[in-house]
């Protein structure tokens, strides 16, 4: 497992390249981790680091977690991550790790929670079609129908679609573009949109999948090269048609000097 950052959604915006072509983009602000404690294959049986984000009040804290921090000497912490890692000897406690982490990541895997819609119909939630709205429907044309069959089996089957609360679950996006970091200001902008509300947090790591697939950047600065090929190629072939037109007014004009 790779190490993975949080981070707070700040919006959306697009990003303008040099060819003119602009890409839609999140911007994600992104928390410093502080590590807490490295667990080894010697002491523990797995190599990990555990992760801070987010500070936190000491009077928020329950009695149980300030003795925590008291023993580990660090600031309180609202969100506390493990993450498993191949060299634990690279970190160490105390340190912060923020935007670099992901210096040589292309795409991320991104996970956060999506918009509540509350309470929703089975026409909202399912995309059902609804009863008819004219004859012989008295005042359920938004109703789902029938849930069940009869006596045997007398029940309804679980996993059945039908009304109730929508949204407000953790969805993952995988293999999402970075278009541009901002360490300054601990930016990300990923490509395209992202489950989630202004300001709600998100979850990034390093993508997990293998595949091969051309970033935006390498993708349209090929586009941008192939025109000036071709136009180089046809102003080459009206040279070469314009030569033969002067060697035929040079062989008109001889004659007349004579």
């Amino acid at each position: 497992m790779a190490l993975g950052l949080i981070g707070k959604k700040i919006g959306m915006t697009r990003e303008f390249f040099e060819s003119g072509i602009s890409i839609p983009v999140t911007v994600v602000k992104i928390e410093k981790g502080r590590v807490i404690d490295v667990y080894t294959k010697e002491k523990n049986g797995y190599s990990a680091v555990k992760l801070g984000f987010i500070k936190l009040k000491n009077s928020k804290l329950t009695h149980q977690m300030k003795g925590f921090f008291a023993k580990k000497n660090t600031e309180p912490k609202k969100i506390i991550k493990e993450y498993r890692v191949e060299k634990p000897e690279e970190f160490k406690t105390g340190n912060e790790i923020g935007v670099e982490a992901f210096k040589d990541a292309k795409f991320l895997d991104v996970r956060s929670q999506t918009i509540g819609k509350g309470f929703a119909g089975v026409m909202k939630r399912y995309n059902f079609a609804g009863l008819r709205a004219t004859h012989g429907v008295s005042v359920s044309h938004r109703s789902h129908g029938s849930t069940g069959q009869r006596q045997d089996p007398g029940k309804v089957f679980k996993g059945k679609k039908m009304a109730g609360h929508m949204g407000a679950k953790f969805r993952t996006i995988l293999n999402l573009e970075i278009i541009k970091s901002d360490p300054e200001n601990s930016l990300i902008y990923i490509k395209g949109s992202i489950p989630g509300s202004k300001n709600s947090l998100v979850y990034l790591r390093k993508s997990t999948k293998s595949f091969n697939r051309k970033t935006s950047i390498e993708k349209y600065s090929q586009e941008s090269k192939q025109p000036e090929k071709k136009d180089s190629k046809s102003s080459d072939k009206k040279m070469e048609t314009k030569k033969p037109e002067v060697k035929a007014t040079a062989s008109k004009e001889q004659p007349k000097k004579k």
